[in-house]
């Protein structure tokens, strides 16, 4: 698996680290059971610091996409569809802060969309 970062980018390191494993999921290069990469490795191959990765790998954790056990390392838990939906979810969140949407704004967007009957 391939994380890559941009140092140009307004995106914080840690949130490239986790839209990079979020995307492998979606695009389906990452299954249910898979390890990601030691947080050790990942810092030395990319020259940043271990603990920016770490905070990237907890994202996920937090997003319930990855275990992440001391010693075991993060392995993938979960489903593509998940992930497809929080990699969509992230980019709407992109694209509506730099159109100076705000968090309430966005909200009622996406449920203005959302069909009456579910």
């Amino acid at each position: 698996m391939l994380i890559r970062i941009d140092t140009g980018s307004a995106l914080p390191l840690a949130e490239q680290v986790a839209t990079a494993v979020r995307r492998a999921l979606a695009d389906g290069a990452l299954h249910p059971g898979d390890r990601l990469p030691a947080a050790r490795e990942v810092a030395r191959l990319l020259d940043i610091n271990i603990h920016t990765v770490l905070r990237g790998y907890q994202q996920l954790r937090d997003e319930q996409l990855i275990d992440l056990r001391r010693g075991r390392g993060a392995v993938v838990i979960a489903v593509p569809a998940q992930a497809r939906l929080r990699e969509a979810a992230s980019q709407l969140v992109t694209a509506a802060r730099e159109a100076g949407f705000s968090e309430s704004r966005t909200i009622a967007l996406l449920r203005s969309c959302w069909p009456e009957d579910s």
